[in-house]
């Protein structure tokens, strides 16, 4: 870990090739990420008309989300969006369905030029993720806007499912206890029996494929897997630490998650 340095109030530091800013609020944090990417995909479309971004859903997105499509000036029209994972066998319309948190929150309110959905209601779901796969692939992905779960995960690479050499860009994925305990706690489902046990997800590979990756990782609940990704080794145990590889990544904490370094 390099040494820390003070910039506007918010510290910056790398972990190998893992570029680290820490902000004092969870709300800073969201509008520093919110700055960064719609600078960067202003430039983006300016050099090449159009940019293909895959966007995360959960709660350490919502006020990151809400303040980038609040900002003026850049062309969603040229934008092509993904999301990166969604429950196996869940509707469109259940209120924990990503497409519903997306379809909301996202397109209606800035209209890209398309939103491509992972249908997690696919009628043949090995046959849906090589759909998906193949919209993913149609074109490089410009940017990756992603979290960290509770259990290190990032989409839904749970630590016994997570490969950094996975061979395949979208899966079908068993969720463990933890991850789905989380889904609880941030009250996306009642109890763990009504939390579903299978999802698709992009897998780690594809993720890093982005030309360039930003990661939100607020709360105090997500502090022991920062100090896990950041200080352990790089291990599927934490998926996260995966991250540490990635030149092109910028993670973004808060002073919560932070504080068990």
């Amino acid at each position: 870990m390099k040494p820390i340095a003070n910039v506007n109030s918010v510290k910056q530091f790398t972990v190998d090739a893992l570029s680290v800013r820490v902000c004092g609020e969870q709300s800073e944090m969201a509008a520093d990420a919110a700055r960064e990417v719609h600078a960067y995909l202003c430039d983006t479309i300016a050099k090449q008309d159009r940019a293909h971004v895959i966007l995360a859903t959960g709660n350490s997105q919502l006020q990151f989300l809400s303040q980038l499509a609040a900002m003026r000036g850049l062309d969603w029209s040229k934008i092509t969006l993904f999301h990166m994972d969604e429950y196996l066998g869940i509707t469109s319309t259940h209120k924990a369905s990503f497409r519903r948190y997306m379809r909301e929150r996202v397109e209606t309110v800035v209209k890209p030029r398309t939103f491509h959905y992972l249908e997690g209601d696919a009628a043949e779901p090995i046959k849906e993720c090589d759909r998906y796969t193949r919209l993913l692939r149609e074109a490089p992905i410009d940017l990756c806007c992603l979290g960290v779960g509770e259990n290190g995960h990032i989409a839904f690479n749970d630590p016994p499912v997570a490969d950094f050499a996975d061979p395949l860009a979208v899966k079908i994925v068993q969720l463990d206890y933890a991850c789905r305990m989380q889904q609880v706690g941030e009250g996306h489902f009642p109890n763990l029996e009504a939390v579903p046990q299978y999802a698709l997800t992009l897998t780690i590979p594809m993720l890093c494929s982005a030309k360039k990756m930003v990661c939100l990782c607020p709360e105090k609940r997500k502090a022991q897997a920062v100090k896990d990704a950041l200080t352990g080794p790089i291990s599927t145990a934490c998926p996260a630490s995966f991250l540490r590889k990635q030149p092109q990544c910028t993670l973004l904490l808060d002073a919560d998650s932070v504080s068990l370094l």
